[in-house]
């Protein structure tokens, strides 16, 4: 008896060995499923019904009035300023002497080549008057023919490099500021002052290329100046006959008809287009720019689907669409960013045109 019980006091509690089926039970059970990543909501887009809509002919560009004539005056000649008549501001005759240089080693050179003249002219009439009773011969009278006509070449010569020493009015026109003063050393690269002809102004501004075919020598564009607000009408006289590689536009040049406006002022040039049309607009924050061409994000099944696309004319708010978008086709207008191709889009909300350019 008492070896009996020495043996169970030796054994484990039978808390043991419960604990040990547990254990074993845990260890041949499964492993529990990985936790699946959580899967990103679509992105929630507002989006417009493309329609065709009534696009204005009234083509918008910017423009900058150009003097008719425009000069910045420069002597011909170095030499110090000896006489100076430039009245600012102020109109003055083509033709007005308005600079003179010093001339005076000119001007003594030239008295002195005429002096010589004389002098040569006078042989010249005696050996003729010899050559007539064969009192000279040929060759004599010739070298005093060739002095005299040699004279009169320098004195020519002398003569131009006078008058280089004077500045004229190329045009009729007014002064602007005068930038030297009397008794300067001037060179050809100093200017003396500015001038331009403002009677009459033309008006540069530049167009998309697409409307190349639209304005033409003789068309009739208005012209609106940021100061007076008032439209003035201007003739189409020229274009550029190349595309700006950069930029794509083409130059033209307009005669404004009436109207005042300074030389390099801004202003707005409107060109009455092709005949009104109808067009899918979209609003201009819809287009994605690409390098090699535009795309909108249109929705299809409830999916994303990026359309390359062509443009055309633009407004204040929204851009023409001319190839890429057909009428009925449901454009996102917004949370384009975050669209993905071929991926699932949540459509918040449907909007017109007129509220989705505002």
């Amino acid at each position: 008896m008492h070896g009996r019980m020495s043996l169970y006091k030796n054994s484990a509690p039978p808390q043991f060995f419960i604990g040990l089926l547990i254990l074993l039970a845990a260890c041949n059970s499964k492993p529990e499923q990985q936790q699946q990543p959580a899967v990103s909501p679509p992105p929630v887009v507002d989006a417009i019904i493309a329609q065709t809509s009534s696009v204005s002919n009234i083509i918008e560009a910017n423009g900058t009035v150009v003097a008719n004539e425009y000069v910045e005056l420069h002597p011909e000649v170095s030499g110090r300023l000896i006489f100076l008549n430039i009245p600012e501001g102020n109109f003055v005759q083509q033709g007005t002497v308005l600079a003179r240089i010093n001339d005076a080693d000119l001007q003594a050179q030239l008295n002195k080549t005429k002096v010589q003249l004389i002098l040569a002219q006078l042989t010249e009439e005696r050996l003729h008057k010899l050559l007539d009773i064969s009192g000279v011969n040929q060759a004599d009278y010739d070298a005093a023919f060739n002095e005299v006509n040699g004279l009169k070449a320098d004195i020519s010569y002398t003569q131009a490099l006078i008058d280089k020493t004077v500045v004229k009015a190329p045009f009729s026109g007014v002064m602007g500021l005068r930038m030297v003063s009397p008794g300067a050393y001037v060179t050809s690269a100093t200017v003396l002052a500015g001038m331009q002809q403002v009677n009459k102004l033309k008006i540069d501004f530049t167009l998309p290329e697409a409307y190349e075919n639209q304005i033409k020598k003789g068309t009739l564009v208005e012209v609106e100046t940021a100061a007076s607000k008032t439209r003035y009408k201007a003739i189409v006289i020229a274009t550029e006959p190349q595309v700006n590689s950069d930029t794509r536009n083409i130059t033209v040049r307009a005669m404004l008809e009436n109207g005042k406006a300074s030389p390099g002022s801004f202003v707005k040039v409107y060109v009455t287009g092709a005949a009104n049309k109808n067009s899918i607009m979209v609003p201009a924050n819809a287009i994605i720019p690409d390098a090699k061409k535009n795309k909108v994000v249109l929705i299809k099944n409830g999916k994303a689907f990026f359309a390359d696309i062509e443009t055309g004319v633009r407004d204040a708010g929204s851009v023409e669409i001319t190839k890429g978008v057909a009428a009925g086709d449901t454009v996102v207008i917004s949370g384009v960013l975050f669209a993905r191709p071929d991926k699932p889009v949540q459509l918040r909300s449907i909007k017109s045109l007129k509220e989705a350019e505002h």
